[in-house]
């Protein structure tokens, strides 16, 4: 047969977008295509509870998109994409009616800790102010030589702590070490874990310098603006193209899978080394999230006033709460009092909800493939925080991980982050390789966040694996 294009990818995730515009900037021709028939992947919107109320699928909160090495040289903004800044990055309430925030300003942020206020600004400012040139270190497989070696080390030394004994270690009150908290356990991992602490100063770092911006209109808005971005380059994008086999796509000489490690080997199995295989099939799922929208008559009555100008809360309590949530989950068990994240775009995106009322995005972590509903666990958790929540309710729209998997093949038992992010998995992900994206198949690359640098909306796993496909296949530097 002849070639039909010069590149084919499977996945219109913000990854596989990614990959094809980089392919595509380079002059290769390139096809993507996409089970479902709206394109974004993780990075979808749609109206999920009642007409007129747009809600995200799953990513909402953005900062590693804003801070994306790669997205930040596309011109996204020409294609509709604009950041929404909230006023309050993120908040983190406590029992008192008290709330520790993330500002923009390391200064401002450091302030309101009080005691700690020295050591967070001893801990945050170097890194914030280096955030660039950090992004492009940890935003790429971890066996490379690193470019900037002692800004990298001072980021490494804490980032391998256990986020507890970081977090105890450096503050004394409970206000910052639960903030810090709340931004670790973004990594999945029981807080006592190694290298837990690295998510907290990633996101920590990445608030202060990027923020955790919202994009107007919904995330399917970042879709949108890489897809139009690459159809200007020329690339095309066919949408209800389920792929079962390789062999199903056109001729090409190369192909960019944005699937996650279980999809690879579900539709590439027969095709594999037995070695690679059976690598694949000892690499590990994370937990699962279960996810709730939320139509709302009215914003949410936090007690906190903070809370009422924040994008994102953090709703768990103490560290060693959050530490018990966290490790029940890692133990395959319910938490009594799970650590729940919620987002209230529609507060500062008026598109978002009809005037005067509000969405809700939440949901809190579980253990791998959980079938059991969480929403009254996570409505006490609201409710704790904001009484008279459950009041504001007009529709609730439920995801379990297996819904979530139905959504998106790539989200299997509601893993969002393409396999666990613990140290080894992130060191050999999925394989040990300074090159993890090529695969023993000819000209098939893995771009899916279950390769370097992971979960999360950076486009970053596929501009690599890109780039080491122009590299071996079209001899492209």
């Amino acid at each position: 047969m002849p070639i039909e294009y010069d590149a084919v990818v499977v996945g219109s995730g913000p990854n596989g977008l990614a990959a094809a515009i980089t392919l595509a900037r380079a002059g290769c021709s390139v096809l993507v295509c996409e089970a479902n028939a709206t394109i974004g992947g993780g990075a979808r919107s749609a109206e999920l509870t009642l007409p007129g109320f747009l809600h995200d699928v799953c990513s909402a909160v953005h900062p590693l998109a804003a801070g994306s090495p790669f997205f930040r040289r596309l011109p996204l903004e020409k294609f509709g994409l604009t950041w929404i800044e909230p006023e309050i990055p993120l908040a983190h309430p406590l029992d008192d009616g008290s709330a520790a925030c993330l500002y923009r300003d390391v200064d401002l942020t450091a302030a309101q800790l009080s005691a700690d206020s020295s050591a967070y600004r001893r801990l945050m400012k170097p890194l914030a102010r280096n955030w660039e040139k950090l992004a492009n270190e940890f935003l790429q497989p971890m066996l490379h030589l690193p470019r900037h070696p002692w800004t990298l080390a001072r980021f490494g030394i804490p980032a391998l702590c256990p986020a507890t004994l970081l977090a105890k270690f450096l503050f004394r009150r409970e206000p910052a070490r639960a903030l810090f908290a709340g931004i670790a356990a973004h990594s999945f991992l029981p807080l006592e874990s190694i290298a837990s602490s690295a998510f907290g100063l990633v996101l920590g770092m990445a608030g202060h310098a990027v923020g955790w911006p919202i994009p107007r209109g919904g995330s399917q808005q970042i879709a949108n603006a890489l897809a139009g971005y690459l159809r200007e380059l020329g690339g095309d994008i066919e949408v209800n193209r389920r792929v079962e086999n390789l062999n199903d796509l056109p001729k090409s000489h190369a192909i960019l899978l944005d699937v996650s490690v279980w999809e690879f080997l579900r539709i590439a199995s027969g095709q594999m080394p037995s070695a690679y295989r059976r690598r694949l099939e000892s690499f590990r799922h994370g937990p699962g999230i279960f996810k709730i929208d939320y139509a709302l008559s009215e914003p949410i009555p936090w007690k906190a006033e903070a809370c009422r100008h924040a994008g994102t809360i953090h709703l768990g309590g103490t560290i060693d709460e959050i530490a018990v949530a966290e490790r029940d989950v890692a133990r395959g068990k319910i938490p009594e009092r799970p650590f729940t994240l919620v987002a209230q775009q529609s507060v500062f995106d008026k598109t978002r909800a009809p005037r005067g009322q509000h969405t809700l995005w939440a949901y809190c972590h579980v253990p791998f493939d959980c079938r059991i509903d969480m929403s009254d666990r996570m409505e006490s958790q609201i409710e704790r925080f904001a009484p008279g929540f459950r009041d504001c309710i007009l529709a609730r729209h439920k995801m379990s991980g297996a819904d979530l998997e139905g959504s998106n093949p790539n989200l299997t038992g509601g893993d969002i982050n393409g396999g666990t992010a613990n140290l080894m998995q992130l060191i050999a992900r999925p394989i040990f390789s300074p090159t993890p994206y090529r695969t023993p198949i000819k000209g098939v690359y893995l771009c899916s966040s279950s390769t370097p640098p992971g979960g999360g909306v950076h486009g970053m796993c596929g501009y690599h694996a890109a780039g080491a496909a122009l590299r071996e296949i079209f001899a492209k530097h």
